[in-house]
């Protein structure tokens, strides 16, 4: 007897979403997904590979990424919102999948374009991401471990880790992402 799975190929590997739509990883221009979605996703999914000291969610480093920067807050909250599709690979193992690397690029221009984001806010949103990993680091690993934003020159952030539980962290960017556009 086969079992039922919550993958599929139809035009292309496909994961189901919370929303029951189904994500098509090689197609996401023509993926029906919604930021709900993506604040589900976020939330479920916890930084460092769990190599942390308590469960922290994409999410909750989304709003704080989001409340670093002076403009660009809807992109800024948005950054990492491919993740809600693909997952946090590490860096280092990013590094070793270049494949993984254009899908993710593919993912990341579909959000981009859905939600009508600028992309010359790269750069700016960079910058304000590692200011909160050198945060974080600080405050989710062990001591010591955020060395290398010092002799970067690298400012912390003035965030606050709250290790919101998965719930509150999609509630919390939703509200985020509702103010920032204007509704």
């Amino acid at each position: 007897m086969n079992a039922q799975v919550a993958v599929k190929m139809k035009s292309g590997p496909s994961i189901m979403l919370a929303s029951g739509n189904w994500f098509d990883l090689l197609d996401p221009w023509n993926s029906e997904f919604s930021i709900e979605d993506i604040a589900q996703g976020l939330a479920n999914i916890c930084r460092y590979s769990g190599q942390c000291n308590s469960f922290y969610s994409v999410a909750e480093h989304s709003i704080h990424v989001s409340d670093t920067v002076e403009e660009f807050k809807l992109e800024a909250l948005l950054h990492d919102a491919a993740e809600a599709f693909l997952g946090d690979i590490t860096r280092p193992l990013k590094q070793l999948l270049p494949q993984y690397q254009e899908i993710e690029k593919s993912v990341e221009d579909a959000i981009f374009s859905r939600f009508g984001l600028e992309k010359s806010s790269k750069s700016v949103i960079k910058a304000a991401d590692l200011r909160v990993l050198a945060t974080e680091q600080s405050q989710l690993m062990p001591v010591g471990t955020d060395y290398w934003a010092a002799g970067s020159g690298i400012q912390r952030a003035d965030i606050r880790i709250e290790f919101l539980s998965p719930s509150a962290a999609r509630d919390r960017f939703m509200a985020k992402y509702t103010m920032l556009i204007g509704r």
